[in-house]
This record gives structure tokens, sequence and C-alpha cells, in this order.
């Protein structure tokens, strides 16, 4: 079964444009050899976080929105928990409504 998952994960605010891309690359490659699909990525950029994290004051956010089956999270998790580039991540569960037709109302 398919789910719709979203990742954020910021990244070392040290790190080149060159190496953030290539760290985007590496996560949409893991995810995709793992079932995921439907893979969107916004590089938010560089921003203040709100406190500081292992002694940055900033860093670099990256949304990932895909559809997959879950073990993908673990193994990818994983692989965040393992880097020294990323400084925090968070997966959530993305609720998808089926919209219903509106039934129309007619005036009097």
């Amino acid at each position: 079964m398919t789910t719709v998952y979203e990742t954020m994960y910021i990244l070392r605010p040290d790190l080149g444009d060159e190496q953030v891309v290539q760290q985007i690359a590496k996560y949409e490659n893991l995810i995709r050899e793992h079932g995921a699909e439907n893979i969107e990525i916004q590089n938010r950029g560089k921003r203040r976080l709100a406190y500081e994290i292992q002694k940055h004051r900033d860093g670099v956010y990256v949304q990932l929105n895909y559809t997959g089956p879950g073990t993908v999270i673990a193994i990818m998790e994983r692989a965040m928990r393992l880097s020294e580039e990323v400084i925090r991540y968070m997966t959530v569960k993305q609720d998808v409504h089926k919209e219903k037709p509106e039934e129309e109302v007619v005036a009097a």
C-alpha cells in the first residue's frame, strides 16, 4: 500500500551549493530505489533556525513530498541519522482527503 509522506530535513549551513545538490540527489535516489514515486523536491534555501542545533544557527531546508511504502521511511531516516550533513529531519504522513463534489444549492 502506498501512502503520501512529507519529509523535511535540514542540512549544515556550511555546505556549498554543489554539496547541497548532491545530498538532495542522494536521498531522492535512495527513496526511489525503495519504491517511492511522485517525488517532489523543494529546496527552501538557507534559513535561520529557531534554536541552535549542533552549534549551527542556520540551516539549508529541503522538503520532500512522495508516495511510497512505509518501509522507505526507516531506510531514509537511518541514512539521515548516520549522515554528518543532516542536522535535523522529520517525516509526517499526509492525510489525503478525496474531495466529494459539493451539492449545488438552488436559490429559491
